[in-house]
């Protein structure tokens, strides 16, 4: 099969995501399940064949890729008529192996995506530092996008967003929009990060904070009225605070901790749970950090946010577990996804209980 072809059969079969690998045949991903083409297995040849096709299409020098023989790669690019892509090119059992990802064109509506007002409501802090967090693949790309494109559209300023790859396109709007791709535009987030502080800043979007130089960076961005987006491949708030601090040496972590309680405004933790129709549907844990969960990360005592979180509902404040509750409430998920994708599973499975969901 044509590249072209496949691509124009990822999207109208509504996938998110195709997988190019050796011994199976061509793979969707669609509703968050896996679902296989009626095509005979791909061999080694056929894989090579498409990862020539897909650099050829994007523009780009194959060679390097090849020439990296231990390193993956990972960019988008556009094919006109048909759509946006995101692909990841990487080797296995000494062949080429590929899974390309749909990226919408324009920008994604928060309320398609049952985005809450809650997590949208990020974009009026001034300044500190936002997290957004959660597995690979559970839209936190698509929630950054809302966030930026409100703040794009509600206030004036300097917008510069660093990705590796650039999924979602922003327009000028009231803000001025710079985005970077990395490693094309820039070499590496820590860069683009300190340049970026060079270059009159008032919103930063970082894809994602790799380590502990890269985090430092951000922090005292945010201590210098920047407002700082972000993301972690980290799982509620509490985790995601102690990922953080466990990044740096033990005599600095003393110091971050300090930064991070008074630069934090807030983390949000997400992921995607198969919905009852066939789809997916977002959950969110949303902390905003206030003075008692300010003290908390002082003192080293992260593992009580989670009493503070499901106690301020009043605050726009909801824990995962409260997420899924409501979830499965409005009936959008069954009673078996709710406690699957829950945090404290008995906990959880007593009130559905008492609910009688």
């Amino acid at each position: 099969m044509e590249l072209d072809k496949l691509l124009v059969e990822l999207i109208n079969a509504k996938a998110s995501d195709v997988f190019i690998v050796a011994g199976l045949p061509l793979s969707f991903t669609v509703g968050g399940r896996q679902v296989r083409t009626n095509t005979d297995p791909l061999k080694p040849a056929d894989t090579e064949e498409f990862v020539h096709a897909i650099y050829e299409e994007a523009d780009r020098d194959i060679h390097q890729f090849i020439g990296n023989h231990n390193h993956d790669d990972d960019f988008s690019f556009s094919v006109a008529g048909i759509g946006r892509f995101r692909a990841n090119i990487f080797r296995q059992r000494g062949s080429f192996g590929a899974v390309i990802r749909v990226i919408p064109f324009g920008l994604p509506n928060a309320e398609e995506f049952n985005i809450p007002p809650e997590v949208l409501r990020c974009a009026t802090f001034q300044k500190g530092l936002v997290l957004v967090t959660g597995p690979a693949g559970s839209g936190k790309s698509t929630t950054l996008a809302c966030i930026i494109d409100r703040l794009n559209h509600e206030r004036h300023g300097h917008i510069i967003t660093m990705e590796d790859p650039i999924e979602y396109i922003h327009r000028h709007g009231s803000c001025i929009v710079t985005q970077r791709e990395v490693p094309t535009d820039v070499a590496t987030y820590g860069e683009a990060l300190k340049s970026a502080m060079r270059e009159s800043p008032d919103v930063i979007l970082l894809g994602e904070m790799r380590d502990y130089d890269t985090i430092g960076t951000a922090v005292t961005a945010a201590e210098m009225a920047q407002l700082i987006f972000s993301t972690l491949h980290t799982t509620g708030a509490a985790g995601t605070v102690d990922r953080i601090i466990d990044a740096f040496p033990a005599s600095q972590q003393r110091q971050i901790r300090l930064q991070l309680s008074t630069v934090l405004q807030a983390i949000v933790s997400q992921q995607l749970v198969p919905a009852i129709d066939g789809g997916v549907v977002p959950a969110f844990e949303i902390m905003v950090v206030n003075a008692a969960i300010r003290n908390l990360i002082r003192e080293e005592k992260t593992h009580q946010m989670d009493s503070i979180i499901a106690a301020s509902g009043k605050d726009g404040m909801r824990t995962m577990d409260q997420s899924l509750f409501d979830l499965r409430k409005s009936g959008l998920i069954s009673r078996e996804m709710a406690l699957q994708y829950s945090i404290h599973q008995e906990a959880l499975r007593s009130r559905l209980d008492t609910e009688g969901l």
